[in-house]
């Protein structure tokens, strides 16, 4: 299966990705790894990312497409794959369709995880990490330390990150709304478009994915 995997900041994104590529046996692409990746590599095109970056810019969306197509292009994408983090916006999105016409392919599905915008703002304005080990993680609701402000596995001083800030975190839903929405509607032209609840367990909305892409539209 080809899949896009769309939702706003917080709603699991990574998470879901890695368990449906893995139940899916197909590769997970994420913008980060892919930057991350080539300019480790000093790849051509990590070369003009790190170059943009470091000027403090956005990366270009021909630079980030010709990423993506690089890696979809590698053998272990030949029978599928799940995209997370793009395309980022319209433009992107056309430009995956046209990369995939020019191979005689095509997306199977964009799932869409629905998420409430007060929900997004607690989830992530919530977590804490470790300033000694940034891989210590807790949530004030969901996953609170035993010791408020007390990391439980090494006794460092727990911290709010300044982009986890509920200022922060409506910034960038507006700016998801503003430029990545809009791509729902573009699949949903072409009927792609499959939503689902992102509450509740990772296992629930793992399989309730899973259903939906199986085609119970009712999942």
């Amino acid at each position: 299966m080809r899949i896009v995997l769309v939702g706003p900041p917080g709603a699991g994104k990574g998470t879901q990705a890695a368990y449906l590529a893995e139940n899916l046996s197909i590769p997970h692409i994420s913008t980060g790894d892919l930057f991350r990746a080539n300019i480790s590599q000093g790849t051509e095109l990590g070369k003009q990312a790190k170059a943009y970056m470091d000027a403090g810019n956005l990366v270009p969306d021909e630079v980030t497409i010709g990423m993506a197509k690089d890696r979809m292009d590698q053998p272990d994408a030949a029978n599928g794959f799940l995209l997370d983090g793009f395309p980022r916006n319209v433009s992107q999105a056309e430009a995956l369709d046209a990369s995939l016409n020019a191979d005689g392919v095509k997306l199977d599905a964009v799932l869409d995880l629905e998420v409430p915008e007060d929900e997004v703002v607690k989830r992530i304005a919530g977590r804490r990490i470790c300033k000694n080990d940034s891989s210590h993680v807790f949530h004030v609701t969901y996953s609170p330390a035993q010791q408020e402000g007390v990391c439980d596995t090494c006794g460092g001083e727990l911290y709010q990150r300044g982009d986890d800030s509920e200022e922060t975190v409506r910034r960038r839903l507006e700016v998801y709304h503003s430029e990545t929405e809009p791509i729902i509607d573009y699949y949903k032209a072409q009927g792609l478009v499959v939503t689902i609840s992102a509450l509740g367990k990772v296992s629930d909305v793992t399989q309730r994915a899973m259903d939906a892409l199986k085609g119970d539209r009712a999942a």
